[in-house]
């Protein structure tokens, strides 16, 4: 089986540029799907988040408002290594166990892991490759702005509030394996995954 890392900035188009090798055949699990699930109400993590951040991260019904806790977490007094040692864990257990099983299922499948954090997090030797996902600053902004529905101007500090926390694009395609610029139309783009899953096959199939 082939482990591969997907990776880029916020906003970079990593969910498309995922969407797109799934369409290839191959599989596909993001980070913060696992750690959505990881959070909910009477798990462990929730319990750790909860006792760190205290109950004001919640809302009326007991879940954890992401919003508040994102506040909390990249605020004035940042807590984000904090926020990380207690989710980051368990969420990568759940990422190698989720490869186990595909490879399990299918010793040929591609197994892609999507996640934003996965050189900061010291976790990119678990893969046998890593995918990096760039565009133009701008459009990270204007992406971020309509996923939200938040004005420009605030997608464009959230964007540079998370960048911060995160390794410059720079730094991350000097790490990488391959490079898929999501910078122009989908098109373009999609004909990149294709050319990079087909590298990919063609290695792997000596």
């Amino acid at each position: 089986m082939i482990k591969l890392g997907l990776t880029g900035g916020i906003a970079s188009g990593k969910s498309v540029v995922g969407e797109m090798f799934v369409k290839l055949g191959a599989h596909l699990v993001q980070a913060d799907a696992i750690a959505h699930w990881l959070m909910e109400p009477g798990r462990l993590v929730y319990q750790k988040v909860i006792a760190a951040f205290s109950t004001a991260i919640l809302n009326s019904d007991g879940t954890i408002n992401r919003a508040k806790l994102a506040e909390a977490a990249f605020g004035a007094a940042p807590r984000v290594k904090e926020l990380n040692a207690i989710v980051h864990p368990a969420v990568i257990a759940q990422e190698n166990e989720w490869m186990r099983e595909i490879g399990a299922r299918d010793p040929k499948a591609i197994a892609i892991v999507e996640a934003a954090l996965i050189l900061e997090a010291g976790t990119a030797d678990r893969f046998d490759y890593l995918v990096v996902v760039t565009c133009r600053e701008e459009q990270r902004v204007e992406r971020l702005a309509g996923r939200l529905s938040i004005s420009v101007e605030a997608a464009r500090a959230e964007v540079a509030r998370r960048m911060a926390a995160q390794m410059s694009d720079e730094e991350k395609i000097k790490a990488a394996d391959f490079v898929i610029d999501n910078s122009g139309p989908l098109e373009a783009t999609e004909r990149h995954v294709v050319e990079v899953y087909k590298k990919i096959r063609a290695a792997n199939s000596r």
